[in-house]
């Protein structure tokens, strides 16, 4: 097991080499976050395809703050001690997003387990507002752990994403280094729970690769989330933030990406993601495409199991502030 301490910098291979962040719409994109006093996670874990997404029209929105209580071995996002709790967040969200004109958005957030519901409302909040401006526009979420609060989780999945995903981020091994605070058993309960309440639901994880992991692990990993009923999955590359987080153990060739893809699809993922630059959000909205697609083929040949649709709730993006928040 690597810690932070025992440091060999491995020389970045060709293949992960990318353009510096530049363009108008990278610049429009930023602008707006600014004026709208929002985050992204884009910028706070200085993901490499931030000039890709954000020339493209595409952002991943950070709500909750941008301070974290957890300080995860890999992540770039202060850790510390947020304060407060931004009730305008949703309606400022929706508005930027209506700004973009985007048909779909991925919102995430710090954890903030200094809340007793973790957020949830506010996540619920968010995912309205968008629907209730931008009525076309889907939403995906990537939602921490809820530190296994199961009724946060249903609030979440109640205001009805498109996807939901939570990363698993790394094999069990692994966790005590790379998650010290969040337990792989409780992130595999949470991805089978939102099935649980929310059948007809995508659902969505993610795993670094770089961290020290075999394709053995990997691929046990996969099947344990394939286990949980999870649709889609994406794999990437670790890329160390700096020299207080974990070093890269080694980089993964492109040709490995392909092999832990070809993993992905025999064990049944609806679609899956991997390479070098994948990253949770990467492409969300043509993943979710890809696996509707999937799920349309698969329902067209077995009409016999085709699910009933359950729609019907009342669109709002005003926030219920309960007595804990007063």
């Amino acid at each position: 097991m690597v810690t932070k301490q025992q440091a060999p910098r491995v020389p970045k291979p060709e293949w992960l080499k990318v353009r510096f962040p530049a363009g108008e719409r990278y610049s429009e994109i930023k602008g707006l976050l600014r004026e709208h006093a929002l985050h992204s996670v884009c910028e706070e874990a200085h993901c490499p395809n931030i000039g890709e997404c954000f020339n493209a029209g595409e952002a991943t929105f950070m709500i909750l703050g941008d301070i974290c209580t957890r300080s995860c071995g890999f992540c770039a996002v202060t850790s510390g001690k947020p304060t407060g709790l931004d009730l305008m967040e949703p309606l400022r969200l929706a508005r930027t997003v209506q700004t973009l004109n985007l048909d779909y958005a991925v919102i995430t957030s710090v954890n903030r387990d200094d809340l007793p519901d973790g957020g949830a409302e506010v996540w619920a909040a968010c995912i309205r507002a968008i629907r209730h401006l931008v009525p076309n526009c889907e939403v995906e979420v990537l939602t921490p752990d809820f530190e296994g609060n199961w009724d946060a989780l249903r609030t979440v999945v109640e205001a009805k994403p498109i996807v939901y995903n939570h990363n698993t981020e790394t094999v069990p091994r692994l966790y005590k280094t790379v998650r010290p605070k969040a337990r792989y058993e409780r992130s595999l309960e949470l991805v089978r729970r939102i099935k649980e309440i929310d059948p007809d639901m995508t659902t969505k994880s993610g795993l670094m690769v770089g961290l020290g992991e075999t394709i053995d692990e990997l691929e046990e990993t996969m099947s344990d989330l394939r286990a949980q009923d999870c649709d889609l999955l994406t794999v990437g590359q670790y890329l160390r933030p700096d020299d207080k987080h974990l070093p890269v153990v080694r980089y993964y060739h492109p040709d490995e990406f392909a092999e832990i893809k070809a993993i992905g699809q025999r064990l049944g993922f609806q679609h899956i993601e991997a390479g070098p630059f994948v990253r949770s959000s990467y492409h969300a909205g043509e993943q979710a495409r890809a696996a509707r697609r999937n799920a349309a083929t698969i329902a067209a040949a077995h009409p016999e199991d085709r699910p009933v649709s359950l729609d019907g709730f009342e669109d709002v993006w005003l926030l219920e502030r309960k007595d804990t928040h007063a």
